[in-house]
């Protein structure tokens, strides 16, 4: 059984995590990716812990199922080998700044000379209607921008960033299924088609399925800010010996909850008596189980909690997560050999397809692996080849002895 993409080829000409990240899922799912990179290769392969130089613990993590070819796009040799590639391929995709990529002539007019029906997806910081559209950005910049970031001031008085680039990894989701939602068109009216994903606009729009609130009407019926889940009593509790999140929701659950807290009665108290009335005084609610959760262990809160069925959670350390029940269960984290890195340990592919289930059919590539490889797949002869690789239009990756 074979992944869902499975025959459509991929040129990604993406860096860092938000692109990579997204050019993978669909490497998931059976795609050939061929990333195309400089001399200098990704950014991503220099950051984070690594054995080797350029391959990062970070690079390794959103980059498997690709191969790579190192090309000068600089150089009409290396043009015209990308121009190659681009003639037998489904999609496009870049993350560079739309003035950086004119310059190389890579326009989505350009390649869809090439390849008409070519799908060209571009993900950059601002739309280019407008007066952004120029700005650079990064992860910190959008969450900056969009809300994210003062956020937390709500609930600790100060602006701060999420500790991880949650931007790029949730624009690189929107930007992965654009690329299949084009692809789909594709099959259905054989157009290709340009697909610009913004971060900005995507992480605004993401935020303001709850905070714009009482703004979705006008008049306004209440301020923006969905307070529920910026209430500072929304999070993990105090248990006798460590924390527990929990997180009771029906009719049932709470009212399960008044029972194992020793307050039936609150079953009867009008403000919570659905869950229209509970929405108002959530507060309320979630200064009950501070209050109780200190009164029992963590052990006998999940007895309670597993018996009545109710939402739950025991906290994890990221180290935790290696030993998790669940994960080591569904045999979530792989380890494998990498051909330079030695053994390395990589997550499964979380999404389950019955028909045609996503592989890790190769880990993460060094810089220029596949370049002899892709060449003579593109009609190159070995001294053709070896010409480019003399005049540093392209390079190769040589290993280690």
């Amino acid at each position: 059984m074979a992944g869902a993409l499975t025959g459509y080829r991929i040129i990604d000409l993406t860096a860092n995590v938000l692109g990579p990240l997204a050019v993978q899922n669909l490497g998931d799912m059976g795609a050939d990716i061929i990333k195309v990179e400089s001399h200098a290769g990704d950014d991503v392969r220099h950051i984070s812990a690594g054995r080797n130089k350029g391959m990062s613990a970070v690079f390794m993590n959103c980059n498997r199922n690709k191969r790579s070819i190192c090309l000068d796009l600089k150089t009409a040799d290396g043009q015209q080998a990308l121009h190659k590639l681009i003639a037998g391929a489904d999609v496009f995709v870049h993350t560079m700044r739309v003035k950086a990529i004119q310059n190389l002539g890579l326009g989505y007019e350009e390649v869809a000379a090439i390849k008409p029906d070519i799908v060209y997806a571009q993900a950059n910081g601002f739309g280019q209607n407008g007066p952004y559209a120029e700005r650079p950005a990064y992860d910190d910049i959008i969450q900056a921008a969009s809300g994210f970031a003062m956020l937390n001031q709500r609930l600790y008085g100060e602006p701060g960033y999420v500790p991880m680039p949650i931007i790029d990894k949730i624009v690189g989701v929107m930007l992965a299924s654009s690329v299949t939602t084009a692809l789909l068109h594709r099959e259905r009216t054989g157009e290709g088609q340009f697909v610009e994903v913004p971060m900005f606009e995507s992480i605004v729009a993401f935020n303001l399925v709850e905070h714009l609130h009482g703004r979705v009407f006008e008049p306004p019926v209440a301020e923006m800010g969905y307070p529920r889940v910026y209430n500072k009593y929304r999070r993990p509790y105090k248990t006798k010996d460590s924390y527990l999140g929990v997180l009771p929701n029906t009719q049932k659950h709470w009212f399960d909850i008044f029972g194992i807290i020793g307050k039936p009665a609150l079953r009867e108290d009008p403000r919570f008596i659905d869950f229209a009335q509970r929405t108002i005084y959530f507060e309320e609610l979630y200064t009950l189980l501070e209050a109780a959760m200190p009164e029992k262990s963590t052990a006998d809160w999940v007895n309670l909690f597993t018996a009545g069925d109710i939402p739950f959670a025991e906290l994890n350390d990221l180290e935790d997560l290696l030993h998790e029940p669940h994960l080591q269960a569904v045999d979530f984290f792989k380890q494998r050999e990498h051909q330079t890195e030695g053994t390395i340990r990589t997550t499964d592919i979380p999404i389950h397809y019955s028909k045609s289930p996503g592989e890790i059919r190769r880990l993460a590539p060094n810089l220029g692996e596949h370049t002899e490889q892709i060449l003579l797949e593109l009609g190159y002869s070995d001294a053709d080849i070896q010409q480019m690789l003399d005049s540093r239009a392209a390079s190769k990756f040589i290993k280690k002895t």
